[in-house]
């Protein structure tokens, strides 16, 4: 049997306590070096200045928060998902991946929108869209990694914010969409 290079749920659990901590370390870090520099930055949403302003503070408490449930949510989908005596502790392969992908993209989209890159910031974006009909990027990982690949440049909530409407699109497409056309197209070949 060849050994994974990805987490599983024993795993998750036991680092579920240090990953939080670091999350809230870098956030205090993060929020300290802000205050020290000018104060700590407020969003408006949508960018535009006549709309409500959010302050970074919020994720000081969001960004540890979501991370320890989102985490739990990991481990609980893996959990579930064991079928065989063995498989209950198994991930299935891509946990670590789809986390690592979303931390990059949504990095790269805080860069490409931090450096007026507009052309690169509405195409990441797009295809962010695209990739969530396409990819399962509703599971608790692929949140957690765009949430915090966001937040040094938009803080916790908009990048939540965000996030959670693509997380709410792919899984309407994958877990409804999806299955109600390969139903139909079943029905469909089978006559």
């Amino acid at each position: 049997m060849s050994r994974r290079n990805d987490l599983n749920a024993r795993q998750l659990a036991r680092i579920r306590p240090y990953v939080t901590g670091l999350v809230l370390l870098a956030e205090g870090a993060h929020l300290l070096w802000q205050h020290l520099h000018g104060g700590v930055v407020s969003h408006h949403l949508l960018h535009r200045a006549d709309l409500p302003a959010i302050s970074n503070w919020w994720g000081a408490l969001l960004l540890p928060a979501l991370t320890w449930f989102l985490l739990g949510r990991t481990r609980k989908r893996l959990l579930l998902r064991g079928d065989r005596k063995d498989a209950a502790s198994k991930a299935p392969d891509g946990v670590l991946l789809g986390f690592l992908g979303a931390l990059i993209w949504g990095g790269l989209l805080a860069a490409a929108f931090t450096c007026n890159y507009e052309t690169i910031t509405s195409s990441l974006f797009l295809g962010l869209l695209v990739l969530a009909l396409l990819l399962p990027v509703h599971r608790a990982e692929c949140l957690l990694g765009f949430v915090l690949g966001m937040a040094f440049t938009f803080g916790a909530v908009l990048p939540t914010l965000v996030g959670s409407v693509i997380a709410g699109l792919s899984a309407a497409v994958r877990l409804g969409l999806w299955p109600l056309v390969v139903r139909g197209w079943r029905r469909v070949t089978a006559r």
